[in-house]
């Protein structure tokens, strides 16, 4: 292992204005840079100088992006945290040095701003490893002329959170730079593309960096709001011959704080939590006899979020998922404030969080809960840690969950875990130490090229039921995995890689041992150097239902089906003006067939606006009992940027399940960080007005307007 670089300390004034032309930045060496992609270690086709620095408050990072040709330097958008096809410079840290997490600063020529955090050594094996939904204190200034473009980013301290060890601060560093019309990346330090598509932001691949006398300030970062607005659903009362407007005012105000005591530990206190500007959810079919899984977008809950994941298998199982605070089957629950604290001690990570509900429905209110922690042991690979939540309060319905997991690599790329839980609901009466437990083994090699496999098997209780979590079926045990070979293609080639996975799981009933449902897929890919990617996939499969369940109103009878869909996916790169992915499934469906179609077209008319559409449409057909359904969904998304600071979203959607048409506009005007003015317009149209009901539905299924205002006070 390499010894810890030192970056130098400041002794010049930086003039932060986007031109990095100081003659001080001249005595610091430039980051060695790579190219990681499209060839590994290949020739530079533009000069890239990426140097970093500190002082007593910040990190900075100043780039000097050489481009031959300067009128081909993409800027496709000036909407805060969207990525267009962009030139970008930016920089992953692993501030706790942890190997494991880490936060993403990211800036195109035009300043606009993109920050996200990593978790699980951006492994997708666990759910999804990058949030772009967090955003924090930092600075970017910029500058393009006819050498290419310049970059200064100023990062504070009290943004990243470190540990301090005999006064020297000790970071994980990734720097890189995107070409998009080259499709060329350079990072810092060389990344072997041997780690997958997101090999260029693992923590575990950073160049450990050293920083001494770092002293971090306490800042206090105060966000009260006020809120105001009107909102109107339609009611209809008993034994009325017409619809009424149920109006309603709204009247808010509000805060939330933070403060950071020390290098490694952030509080956050929230009053009368509120998230009117938080952008609707995408509107999903069920094909399935599982309940659907909906991500977390509300900033509050971002702030290392990764501290409190706790997966139990699968792509979105989770002991803890944060969408179940204020949410209650699709409906809004008051927050009337709550504590969260999370950071690191040694070794250890840890995170607390507490918030204090409102009732709902004339129930009285419930306090949630979640204390997490996590030590690493032997290496830094390697951890130990545990869970608790609980949810108290709602009369013979508390439920606390209690949870503990092992992670080691024992060697090379090779990783084993072992997780258990239980769970403990007032609800249950008599429920034994099996029927409310989860266990889960686990054994994977993580790497992206050559062989690698991952090894999987659960068993989960009747009455395994975490109130603050989620878990899309119960009652099993299971065993799988996936098997995976990619080849590295030759340097003359136009494929990037070749790929061949099998994937497959079993779930068997706990009582009888009966198979409930089987997986078998094989998946071929083919990646090209131009950042397109190809798969097909074929999937056999399996199931015995015990009950019908239903698919957008048409029945599937109980009984044993076995039926093969094959699937093709193309995937555009994200770097050019008109991208997407698309895919179309066709194949045999329980007793019947279905064929599928779905997009998600973008495409970036200039840096000002942004045009993007999506579509999921199913045919489902059963001819034997001649039924069947077309399940559609329809979405639209135009982004609007005037400026860095004034932008427009509008948002609409239409499902013929839901019967419904979905709008979400959202005018934005950004003063600073932390100090915004939201305009937010909500409607919800009825499609089917008739559907048999007299009187028939109104138009509007319920519309909100809602003003916003957040100030960020710093002490």
């Amino acid at each position: 292992m390499l010894e810890p670089l030192p970056l130098a300390r400041l002794d010049f004034v930086i003039e932060f204005d986007g031109v990095v032309d100081e003659g001080g930045w001249e005595l610091i060496d430039p980051l060695a840079m790579t190219m990681y992609s499209p060839v590994f270690d290949g020739p530079l086709t533009e000069e890239t100088e990426i140097r970093l620095a500190y002082d007593d408050e910040y990190l900075y990072v100043a780039g000097r992006l050489h481009d031959s040709d300067p009128a081909g330097i993409e800027i496709n958008t000036l909407y805060r945290d969207l990525y267009s096809g962009d030139d970008i410079l930016a920089v992953v840290i692993d501030s706790y040095n942890d190997y494991e997490t880490a936060v993403w600063f990211v800036s195109s020529p035009a300043g606009v701003r993109n920050d996200r955090t990593v978790a699980n050594d951006a492994e997708f094996t666990q759910g999804m490893p990058m949030n772009s939904d967090w955003n924090a204190h930092w600075d970017v200034r910029t500058s393009i002329g006819d050498h290419g473009w310049h970059a200064e980013f100023r990062i504070p301290f009290s943004t990243l959170g470190f540990q301090v060890e005999d006064d020297v601060v000790t970071m994980g560093v990734i720097a890189y730079r995107f070409i998009p019309r080259k499709n060329e990346r350079h990072t810092f330090p060389a990344i072997e593309p041997r780690w997958g598509g997101l090999g260029f932001a693992k923590p575990s691949r950073a160049r450990r960096v050293t920083l001494e006398g770092v002293k971090q300030g306490k800042p206090v970062y105060l966000t009260p709001f006020a809120l105001g607005g009107a909102g109107y659903l339609p009611a209809l009362p008993d034994g009325a011959d017409a619809w009424e407007s149920d109006r309603d005012l709204t009247r808010e105000l509000g805060m939330d704080l933070r403060w950071s005591p020390t290098s490694n530990l952030t509080v956050d206190l929230t009053v009368n939590t509120d998230f009117a500007q938080v952008e609707a959810d995408d509107q999903q079919v069920n094909l399935t006899r599982f309940p659907l899984f909906f991500p977390e977008k509300r900033q509050f809950f971002q702030e290392r979020a990764s501290t409190f994941q706790f997966s139990t298998g699968g792509f979105t199982d989770r002991l803890f998922h944060s969408r179940r605070i204020g949410l209650e089957g699709g409906e809004i629950v008051r927050i009337f404030g709550g504590a969260r604290a999370v950071g690191r001690l040694g070794g250890m990570d840890f995170g607390f969080l507490d918030m204090q509900l409102a009732g709902s429905d004339g129930e009285s209110g419930e306090n949630l809960g979640v204390l997490r922690l996590n030590q690493r042991i032997f290496n830094d690979y390697s951890s130990v840690g545990g869970m608790i939540t609980s949810r108290l309060g709602n009369s013979g319905r508390d439920n606390v969950a209690v949870a503990l997991d092992l992670s080691v690599r024992p060697l090379g790329d090779e990783y084993v875990s072992a997780k258990w839980a239980r769970t403990f609901d007032e609800a249950i009466e008599e429920a034994d130490g099996l029927a409310t437990a989860l266990f889960l083994a686990r054994w994977e090699r993580r790497r992206d090229d050559g062989f690698s496999y991952v090894f999987e098997g659960r068993r989960v209780g009747v009455d395994f039921r975490p109130g603050l979590g989620f878990q899309s079926r119960r009652d099993f045990f299971s065993y799988g995995g996936e098997l995976r070979y990619r080849h590295l293609m030759s340097d003359e080639s136009s494929l990037q890689s070749v790929g061949f996975n099998l994937t497959g799981e079993r779930f068997h009933l706990i009582e009888g041992r009966e198979l409930e449902s089987a997986t078998l897929a094989p998946v071929f890919n083919l990646e090209f150097r131009t950042g397109h990617n190809l798969d097909f996939t074929a999937t056999r499969s399996f199931e015995m239902l015990g009950d019908p369940f239903v698919i957008a109103g048409v029945e599937v009878p109980e009984g044993e089906y076995g039926f093969t869909e094959g699937k093709a996916d193309l995937r555009f790169p994200r770097a050019k003006r008109f991208r997407g992915n698309y895919s179309v499934t066709a194949g045999t469906f329980y007793d019947g067939a279905r064929i599928g179609v779905s997009g998600n077209p973008t495409f970036t008319f200039s840096r000002h606006f942004e045009l993007g559409g999506g579509y999921e449409v199913n045919r489902v057909s059963f001819p034997e009992r001649s039924t069947g359904v077309t399940t559609q969904v329809w979405r639209l998304k135009t982004q609007f940027a005037y400026d860095a600071r004034l932008s427009l979203t509008l948002f609409g959607q239409y499902s013929n399940v839901a019967e419904l048409t979905s709008v979400n506009a959202r005018l934005r005007y950004h003063f600073s960080e932390g100090t915004d003015l939201w305009l937010v317009w909500n409607e919800g149209l009825n499609m089917e007005r008739a559907n048999g009901l007299d009187p028939r539905l109104p138009l509007s299924a319920g519309r909100s307007f809602m003003i916003k205002y957040t100030r960020a006070l710093v002490f």
